[in-house]
């Protein structure tokens, strides 16, 4: 397989973290074991998985770890949501995240497709 670090949407992926850290940075303390702490987790595993099924030895198990990516990613969009309906962040800030994470699941989907192909 490919140096993941090439990847396009591993890049992203990690650009995606610094994003949610920052984000989170902002939510109340009391989040510190909850929701701060799972979208943290969520999103590190996205780039983290690509990484990961980068070095398997085949194309299949590459294939299962950008499926587990892209479930992450449901994960993150569902805590993202939860933290807008309370109130930590903003409608503006909700539709950008969410944005970057849609893109990022359809490079994941392309990524996965020329995989199984």
């Amino acid at each position: 397989m490919s140096n993941y670090k090439n990847l396009k949407v591993w890049q992203k992926g990690i650009d995606f973290v610094l994003e949610i850290y920052k984000i989170t940075l902002k939510f109340p303390p009391e989040e510190k074991f909850g929701l701060i702490s799972q979208m943290r987790r969520a999103a590190v595993s996205v780039a983290s998985n690509i990484a990961e099924g980068s070095t398997s030895h085949s194309k299949n198990d590459f294939a299962r770890f950008i499926g587990i990516s892209k479930g992450s990613l449901a994960e993150l969009e569902t805590q993202l949501l939860i933290s807008f309906k309370l109130g930590f962040i903003t409608e503006d800030i909700y539709k950008e995240i969410i944005n970057c994470s849609e893109e990022i699941s359809r490079m994941l989907s392309g990524l996965k497709h020329s995989l199984i192909r």
